[in-house]
């Protein structure tokens, strides 16, 4: 029998331990691909592996991802996007064609660990106008008629990850929330079905939205560190938005019969770039605010307890659409080469661990040629050129290259171009304009950056998307110039 001293060292060694495992068992992180050259996915899953992060969610059934997750010991989460909702929808035996090749396939033959099946993906944004609301349930129990099918039912859990505007509180009190009006009983049948089905609700909630949208919204108030002004429900004290937003959902669920269904927090973070509250500074201090929560395993007044989350996200994607705003190509903890951005503790060692084995291309970047005439008619089509088909989003008032004189933005246009390009010679010239250089052009926090290596296989492509930001600083340096 142990004597007393030898239990208690036990129980100081395993309380140690139990805390670092908790928190890198208990977070995840969002997987998404819309990068131009994206990391091969076995080098991901490495840096998932080498990070101690032991979920994972997906936006699509990528079968390169799921082949590369085979027996990793990663939790997944694999998304159907919301183009695929109304076919779903139509149909069981699309919902069940869909299971076979992106559920069955991968957990029987090639040992994936899937645990959730997100069906679309904040589809009652009320951006969409409405466009997925019939269709969204439809998808959601023939997705699970084809689990149940399968013999998957009881392994994998159906989900739909919703938007936080699916609820409101009219006095902005957790206490007075219940789900928006116009979708309520359409919500109310998702949640039963959700309950029925033993599945979690899953929300993504950002706190950076609330300050991108109001300019007035208190920023300490998105933070962890308890330096905001505190709101008082009834008793309940609210030091983050966070939480009370977290708990308005709570509150939602418990008023309409659902008190104890289980909640997945499906995307929290910080971007890094994009925006004037969008950086490095703020990014770390939020996201490890977050992780010394979960740490600690804090959860908000309504329910204590580590939250079962995802940070958003792993990796930058600098194809992602820029809709929203700029900021949305930077949401990684690394950046798109799988280097990490600032320090974050996640529980299984000091920082992150960057990537292996990443090849860089060559150290040369395309810039404005000393020769060239800044009132050069050609200057304006070449930049909004080069924007359409590149990343420069960091060109935006308030972010990190947002203050460069007109020639540097030129570089800078020149050079993300140049570099999703691959390097290609025929990518810096534009007439009488650009040079190609060896000497790094960036300055201070602004990094001109040099594309990583595609290793032999075909690299992405941009889509064409305009930042109208970025064209709109670049009008009003050319026509200062004129």
């Amino acid at each position: 029998m142990l004597s007393k001293s030898a239990v208690a060292v036990s129980f100081f060694i395993m309380s140690l331990y139990g805390n670092l495992f908790m928190e890198a068992e208990g977070i995840g992180v969002n997987w998404g691909s819309q990068a131009s050259h994206p990391l091969p996915p076995a080098t991901v899953v490495r840096l998932l592996q080498d990070n101690g992060i032991k979920k994972v969610k997906l936006f699509e059934a990528d079968s390169q991802i799921l082949r590369a997750l085979s027996r990793s010991g990663i939790q997944v989460m694999v998304g159907i996007p919301n183009d695929l909702l109304a076919p779903i929808a139509g149909s069981v035996a699309v919902a069940e064609r869909w299971v076979s090749q992106n559920v069955s396939a991968h957990v029987s033959s090639n040992g994936v660990d899937i645990r959730y099946v997100a069906v679309g993906n904040e589809p009652f944004l009320k951006a969409f106008n409405g466009t997925f609301e019939s269709i969204t349930l439809p998808a959601l129990q023939n997705i699970q008629s084809a689990l149940i099918k399968a013999g998957l039912a009881n392994q994998v859990k159906v989900t739909v990850p919703l938007n936080a505007d699916v609820y409101e509180s009219a006095s902005n009190l957790p206490s007075d929330g219940d789900f928006r009006a116009e979708i309520r009983d359409l919500m109310i049948s998702i949640v039963k079905f959700l309950s029925d089905n033993q599945a979690p609700f899953t929300i993504n909630i950002y706190p950076f939205i609330s300050l991108y949208n109001d300019p007035h919204f208190p920023v300490e108030f998105a933070f962890f560190d308890g330096t905001g002004s505190p709101v008082n429900d009834n008793g309940r004290i609210y030091d983050n938005v966070l939480d009370a937003n977290y708990d308005t959902l709570v509150w939602s669920l418990q008023k309409n019969g659902f008190g104890n269904m289980s909640i997945i927090v499906g995307e929290v973070g910080w971007p890094t770039d994009g925006d004037k509250n969008a950086n490095m500074q703020y990014a770390r201090r939020y996201n490890q605010g977050f992780m010394n929560r979960q740490k600690a395993g804090r959860g908000t007044p309504m329910r204590p307890g580590a939250m079962d989350a995802y940070l958003f996200s792993l990796i930058d994607e600098d194809a992602k659409s820029i809709q929203p705003g700029n900021f949305e190509r930077h949401w990684g903890i690394f950046y798109i080469d799988g280097q990490p951005k600032y320090q974050l503790s996640l529980g299984n060692s000091n920082g992150l661990v960057p990537a292996k084995g990443v090849r860089h291309m060559a150290k040369k970047w395309c810039v404005l040629a000393p020769s060239a005439n800044l009132q050069d008619p050609q200057l304006g089509p070449s930049v909004s050129y080069a924007c359409d088909h590149a990343d420069c989003t960091s060109l935006g008032y308030g972010s990190s290259c947002g203050n460069l004189d007109l020639a540097k933005n030129v570089s800078y246009a020149f050079n993300s171009y140049y570099q999703v390009s691959d390097q290609l010679d025929s990518a810096c010239k534009f007439p009488g304009l650009s040079v190609i250089t060896t000497s790094d052009p960036s300055v201070g926090s602004c990094k001109f950056k040099i594309m990583i290596s595609s290793g032999g296989e075909a690299s992405g492509r941009m889509p064409s998307r305009r930042s109208v930001a970025v064209l709109l600083l670049l009008s009003v340096c050319l026509y200062i110039v004129l």
